[in-house]
């Protein structure tokens, strides 16, 4: 069907994988169109399907979900991809984030979660499970990080922030700006500064909490 959301599983647990495919294609205007157990599979497949969503597990075999993103959006930078992550694998956001990613979903995410999740993600919005706003608030957001009253950003700014929280990565951003990836980056430097957040996940919990983006 023509306004079908499709989408690719990447897990290399091949019963976990049965399973989220059997929710999905129960999900009305979601079709599961491939599966694969490692990223090279993953790859593989890219040229081959149409695919608007992605759902990435992180520790795979052969070739992890960090790189294995990271090939793929140079490939098809417009594909949405979520990593499919537990509670132990904390120390993977971050590098997540640095490659594009644009949502995480845990594991135990219900029908009705994962419905909204792809549908937000197929719209260019992100999305992250509640579990994943706490862990950002408790070790990434520094405590009481109010915005500060006096900051002022540029139009420029405003729009590389939206754009970041929506998930683009650098090359994204300069392509639909008309910018160079040196001065997105120059940009994304101010932007830390002026909101005195430590790294990318920060920025962008902040930016929401602080209601600067509306996504």
């Amino acid at each position: 069907m023509e306004n079908e959301i499709k989408v690719l599983i990447v897990d290399d647990h091949e019963i976990f994988r049965l399973g989220l495919k059997k929710i999905l294609n129960r999900i009305k205007n979601i079709r599961v169109v491939g599966e694969a157990a490692n990223g090279k599979e993953f790859l593989n497949q890219l040229a081959d399907l149409e695919i608007d969503v992605v759902l990435l597990d992180i520790e795979m075999p052969l070739l992890n979900g960090i790189e294995a993103a990271r090939i793929a959006k140079n490939i098809k930078p417009k594909m949405k991809i979520a990593a499919l992550t537990m509670f132990n694998q904390d120390e993977y956001i971050q590098s997540m984030l640095d490659v594009g990613v644009q949502g995480f979903i845990m594991k135990n995410i219900t029908k009705d979660e994962l419905n909204t999740a792809i549908h937000n993600l197929h719209k260019g919005k992100t999305y992250f499970s509640e579990e994943i706003w706490e862990f950002f608030s408790k070790k990434i957001v520094q405590k009481e990080n109010p915005l500060p009253a006096n900051i002022r950003f540029t139009k420029r700014q405003k729009e590389i922030l939206k754009l970041i929280c929506e998930g683009s990565d650098n090359s994204s951003i300069s392509k639909q700006l008309f910018i160079s990836e040196r001065t997105v980056i120059g940009h994304k430097s101010n932007l830390l500064a002026k909101t005195n957040c430590r790294n990318i996940a920060s920025l962008i919990v902040y930016s929401v909490k602080n209601k600067l983006v509306d996504l």
